[in-house]
């Protein structure tokens, strides 16, 4: 029996109000994918001088004006800028100075003229055939960023080019969000370890292996707190020691109606528990728990991998990156494409039904083809490249429809 049976949008707007973890500061060659805890504003300029983007020389743009390869412009070398270091003299009227793409624009200088519109007419001489433009092929100070700028807000994935800014502010350590860690429990007198033959009615543990990785590409840290017997004592002790180390737990297992009820009188043995979730109008995954113990949620998932699986890309996912401090935690946090229906599909109304669909890609478009099958089959995950959405007002989706497709991981055509 489900008592407190919600809709996909309630259960998210519920896992909202789980806050972040605690935050740390880690040297910035560690930081690829983690999440800023914290605003940064620029302390300098970037670049803190203006320099050339082109080798060529430095000159006064209206020096140049008018210069062309029946006429050109004859300058007089006033030197070379070297290379790390304040260029010595300046440009006045008629002169220019040799640059290299990075050289510090001299003092009077505006432009730099491309070293292929020059020519040495003397060891003293050069003649211009192209007139530049104040500024052109010059990148001044401040042009990439200017002293107060905010450059990233809080809740920034940070990206290569990311960490490539953060370095060239001498920034050498960052503030960031700890990697939520997840207790996973899997739970089932069938279970064995994968290390074992199943017997009769045996199976070997999929969800441990299956929701760890999953942590994984979420950017969490998995606890596999091993297999646990249907049996209260055991099951309260492995969650009572997750709940001490970990920022939430995930028990998994127990689709029957009697084990689940033990699931709930577990987490009803905690004191101040509140149960916010008992069943979500999905299919599949609408036999899941979810309950708040603290400030932490812990989850009774669906021992059927496919459901387990739905459960965790629909609510896991947005809840992980709000564990994770991530600033759309709760926007878009899939990726996904358009594609176009391959056959017809029936829904039951009354609930979200997840599809999931193989891509294929033909003449330039995608097609989803549905991949049906029991929840209980892993097949049916590992030949889908993601899922397709009914919502439960709509009693299906045609042949031929445009639909979108939530990716497991990003689509790799095949060859």
């Amino acid at each position: 029996m489900f008592f407190k049976v919600k809709t996909p949008e309630e259960v998210l707007e519920s896992l909202k109000g789980f806050g972040p973890v605690g935050a740390e500061t880690i040297p910035i060659s560690e930081t690829l994918d983690r999440v800023l805890n914290r605003e940064i504003v620029c302390e300098e300029d970037m670049p803190g001088f203006s320099r050339s983007s082109m080798d060529g020389y430095a000159v006064r743009s209206k020096d140049t004006f008018g210069a062309s390869d029946s006429l050109p412009a004859f300058l007089e070398l006033a030197g070379e800028v070297v290379m790390g270091r304040e260029p010595e003299g300046s440009v006045d009227q008629g002169k220019a100075m040799r640059i290299s793409t990075g050289g510090m624009i001299p003092e009077g200088a505006d432009a730099v003229v491309m070293l292929e519109y020059c020519n040495s007419v003397d060891e003293k001489t050069i003649e211009v055939s192209r007139t530049v433009a104040p500024l052109e092929n010059v990148i001044g100070k401040g042009d990439d960023f200017r002293k107060g700028d905010v450059i990233f807000k809080k809740g920034t994935v940070l990206r290569p080019q990311d960490i490539g800014l953060l370095a060239g502010l001498g920034m050498q350590k960052i503030s960031v969000y700890q990697k939520p860690k997840v207790g996973i429990i899997s739970t089932g007198d069938e279970v064995i370890p994968i290390d074992q033959k199943p017997g009769p009615g045996q199976v070997r543990d999929i969800n441990s292996y299956t929701l760890s990785a999953f942590c994984l590409q979420a950017g969490a840290v998995p606890v596999n707190m091993g297999l646990c017997k249907d049996n209260f004592e055991e099951m309260r002790e492995k969650a009572a020691s997750v709940l001490d180390t970990c920022d939430t737990v995930w028990i998994s297992g127990g689709s029957s109606v009697g084990v689940r009820d033990m699931t709930v009188k577990v987490l009803e043995s905690f004191e101040g528990m509140e149960l916010l979730v008992h069943g979500i109008a999905i299919s599949p995954g609408k036999p899941t728990i979810i309950a708040r113990i603290g400030r932490k949620a812990v989850f009774g998932l669906p021992g059927h991998v496919a459901s387990a699986m739905v459960v965790a890309e629909i609510f896991l996912n947005p809840f992980l990156a709000g564990l994770a401090g991530k600033a759309f935690a709760f926007g878009n946090v899939h990726q996904s494409l358009q594609a176009v229906l391959e056959r017809n599909v029936e829904s039951a109304s009354g609930r979200d039904d997840y599809i999931r669909v193989k891509l294929r890609e033909r003449g330039g478009r995608l097609f989803a083809e549905p991949v049906f099958g029991k929840s209980g089959l892993i097949s049916t995950l590992v030949e889908a490249d993601g899922l397709v959405k009914i919502d439960r007002n709509r009693e299906g989706l045609y042949k031929g429809q445009a639909v979108s497709v939530m990716l497991f991981r990003p689509f790799e055509k095949e060859e």
